[in-house]
C-alpha cells in the first residue's frame, strides 16, 4: 500500500491533474502568477473567490483564520484539486514543466515506518523520475541539508516528530524544485524543532519561491519577508511585514490596569497579549479608538495585524 505522501507525489507529477502553464522567458524573473482562481464546494460556498497573486523569489507566509481558503489555494496550486476557473502560470528562465519544478510538504504526511531515511528519499526520487549518476550520494546530499545525514540508515518509524518533519522537507527538495510549498509545517513540533525548521526554510529562499501556509504567526514573523493575508477565499493584502504593520500604526495600544479593567478589556476589545505584573495587567489592545484613558500607542507586530484583520486566529 502506498503512503499518502507517495500518492500526492504521483498526483502532482501525473498528467491527470490540472494543467498549469509553464513559460520559458529567457532573462525574465522567475514568478508564479495566480489569476482569478475560483473554487466552490457544496451549496455554492466559495473557498476561493477570484484569488489573484503574483509571487517571485523569496519566502511568502500565508495567514488567515480557519476556513479562509489557505488549504484550497495550496491544493489548487499543487494540482491536487482543480479550480472552477482561473489560471496558474509559472515563468522561469528555462523551459520546464511546472509540476517537475514543484516540491510539496502536505500537512499530514505518512511514511513507510520500515524505510530508512535514505530509502525514503530514493523512493521519492523514483516517484519524481529524478535520474542522477549516483542516487545514494544525491539522497545523502539532500539529507545533509536537513541535518539527517547521521540518521540516514535509521528506520523512519524510530524518528521523532521533528525528524519526520525534516524528512518531509527533504522529500520536498528532491529534484531541486523552484517552487516549494509547506502546509502547516510546524504543527506539533517542540520549540527547538520549530527553530531548526525555520533555519532550513530560510536557507532555501535565495533561488526559490517558498510558500508557507500556517496559523502560527511567529513562524512567519521570523522567516517570511512577504505576507499574504487571505479571508473568505479572497486576498486581503500582500505586503512586507513592515508595510502591514505600518498600515495599522496608531491602532495598537497598551494599558497597565487592574484586574477588573483588564478582564473587561479582554471581554470587549480585540486583545493580542496580556502580561501579569504583580497585581496588575499590561493589556495589549488592537483598536481604531483609544480603548482606555491611560492607553498609549505602541509599535504594531504581525500578530496585531492578524488580530486587526481577522479577530483572533482560530476564533
Amino acid at each position: 500500500m502506498q503512503t499518502k505522501l507517495a500518492i500526492l507525489i504521483q498526483r502532482i507529477t501525473s498528467d491527470n491533474t490540472i494543467k498549469i502553464r509553464a513559460k520559458s522567458c529567457i532573462g525574465e524573473k522567475m514568478k508564479l502568477e495566480i489569476n482569478q482562481l475560483t473554487k466552490s464546494y457544496s451549496k455554492g460556498k466559495k473557498a476561493l473567490d477570484s484569488f489573484t497573486l503574483t509571487l517571485e523569489k523569496g519566502v511568502y507566509g500565508i495567514l488567515g483564520p480557519n476556513g479562509a481558503g489557505k488549504s484550497t489555494l495550496i491544493n489548487c496550486v499543487t494540482g491536487i484539486i482543480k479550480p472552477d476557473s482561473g489560471s496558474i502560470a509559472f515563468t522561469d528562465g528555462n523551459s520546464h514543466d511546472y509540476m517537475s519544478r514543484l516540491g510539496f510538504l502536505p500537512q499530514n504526511q505518512d511514511f513507510y515506518p520500515n524505510f530508512t531515511a535514505r530509502e525514503l528519499i530514493l523512493y521519492s526520487m523514483a516517484l519524481k523520475n529524478v535520474k542522477v549518476d549516483n542516487p545514494k550520494a544525491y539522497a545523502d546530499g539532500i539529507l545533509k541539508r536537513v541535518n539527517l545525514y547521521d540518521d540516514r540508515n535509521k528506520k523512519v518509524g524510530a524518528h521523532s516528530g521533528g525528524m519526520k518533519q525534516r524528512l518531509g522537507i527533504a522529500q520536498a527538495l528532491v529534484g531541486e524544485p523552484k517552487v516549494v510549498i509547506f502546509d502547516e509545517p510546524t504543527a506539533g513540533l517542540d520549540p527547538k524543532e520549530r527553530i531548526r525548521f525555520r533555519n532550513v526554510i530560510s536557507s532555501l529562499a535565495n533561488d526559490k519561491i517558498v510558500i508557507l501556509a500556517t496559523h502560527i504567526v511567529t513562524d512567519i514573523a521570523f522567516i517570511a519577508k512577504n505576507v499574504v493575508l487571505i479571508d473568505g477565499g479572497k486576498m486581503i493584502s500582500c505586503a512586507s511585514q513592515s508595510e502591514l504593520c505600518n498600515e495599522i500604526y496608531g491602532k495598537v495600544w497598551e494599558v497597565l490596569t487592574d484586574y477588573e479593567t483588564g478582564m473587561e478589556l479582554m471581554r470587549t476589545k480585540r486583545v493580542s497579549n496580556v502580561i501579569s505584573e504583580d497585581d496588575r495587567f499590561n493589556v495589549r489592545v488592537v483598536s481604531d479608538e483609544k480603548p482606555h484613558p491611560d492607553a498609549v500607542n505602541v509599535q504594531p507586530a504581525l500578530e496585531d495585524v492578524c488580530i486587526y484583520h481577522f479577530g483572533e486566529i482560530g476564533e
